[in-house]
């Protein structure tokens, strides 16, 4: 009997994990039976195992020849009324913390890039930031078939036609539902509930988008008929300009258990500035902290996590019949979203 019980079992599992691994998507292997394991209640194993497997990054060096930051581009930052990035690292390099424009309107940049080193110690990687005028581009947030699941919803998985002829960038989305402490609204559907005071990612109906806190910056004494979308991922990171205090620390878990913050790996943050402009920024061997840092020198006043590890981080820039991903060692293909997508990510395109 309890052979038979263990034989049943095991078929089952089985037919669970080959569902996953032949899902629709571009996932690779390890990161499928990863997001099994955590949607099966081994999530510790899953903890366990990148803790063991986790090294540490490299002490010192230059950045590789790869690096965008030592492309011999021009420093226009003055020109376009936005001040360079303050180097964490010196002596700065040349151009490091410079504004790019990615892409211009009339003139007037709607997508800019900056790229620098994420603190004075990991001198060789090398962080990218993207800045986006939101009174000039439009978000849209895409549903991933696995996170947040469950639809159905107004947008599909993947970049749509209709966006394609505009489309400027696509950016990763946040934790699975189940660890970021809040919820995932569109199109007046809901996964997860949405917590007040969670740091949250909020599509107004006009395109527009902006990072607060629930409750407070944004939702939820406004009606929801006047939100689009929402992405709620644990804490605001940035607040009133400043990083959150005890990241290092991260006591109760408050921006994420995975793998834990004092551990320099790849991150990803979205934040607003003064002024409504919309900033992200990703790169390897980042702490919570040097993320927070990141996001506060170019010039956030709110800002929040997104996701991490190197299967989920991306940053996308698109011209016609290309695309690229915003550093060269991001993992993932520059054509992911282009098709299934099992996570949520954010689409942006020319609008007005």
């Amino acid at each position: 009997m309890i052979g038979a019980l263990l034989a049943v079992f095991l078929l089952i599992v089985g037919v669970s994990i080959t569902r996953s691994l032949t899902a629709p998507g571009t996932d690779s292997t390890a990161a499928r039976l990863a997001e099994w394991a955590r949607g099966h209640w081994l999530s510790a194993v899953v903890d366990r195992l990148e803790r063991v497997t986790y090294h540490a990054p490299k002490v010192g060096g230059t950045p590789a020849a790869t690096s965008p930051l030592l492309a011999t581009t021009p420093d226009t930052s003055r020109q376009l009324g936005l001040q360079p990035i303050r180097p964490l690292a010196t002596p700065a390099l040349p151009g490091e913390g410079a504004w790019h424009v990615l892409k211009a309107v009339g003139g007037r940049p709607v997508l800019q890039a900056a790229f620098l080193r994420p603190d004075a110690v990991h001198t060789s990687y090398t962080a990218a930031v993207a800045w986006m005028d939101t009174t000039r581009v439009r978000f849209v947030l895409h549903p991933g078939t696995q996170e947040p699941g469950h639809g159905p919803w107004p947008v599909g998985s993947s970049i749509s036609l209709a966006e394609r002829p505009t489309l400027l960038a696509a950016f990763n989305g946040g934790f699975r539902i189940d660890a970021a402490r809040g919820g995932f609204l569109e199109g007046g559907h809901h996964v997860g509930a949405l917590r007040v005071g969670a740091a949250s990612f909020v599509v107004l109906p006009n395109g527009r988008a902006t990072v607060g806190q629930w409750g407070r910056d944004v939702g939820p004494s406004t009606a929801l008929s006047a939100v689009s979308a929402v992405r709620q991922n644990l804490d605001l990171l940035v607040d009133n300009g400043t990083p959150a205090a005890g990241l290092d620390a991260n006591t109760g878990g408050r921006w994420g258990r995975t793998l834990g913050n004092k551990f320099y790996v790849w991150r990803s943050g979205v934040g607003v500035t003064r002024s409504g402009a919309l900033v992200y920024v990703a790169g390897n061997r980042l702490s919570a902290g040097s993320l927070a840092e990141l996001l506060v020198r170019a010039g956030c006043v709110r800002a929040m996590e997104l996701d991490i590890n190197p299967e989920w981080t991306s940053f996308i820039t698109y011209s016609p019949g290309h695309a690229q991903n915003l550093l060269p060692d991001m993992q993932r293909s520059p054509h992911r979203y282009d098709t299934t997508s099992t996570r949520d990510f954010v689409t942006v395109s020319l609008g007005s």
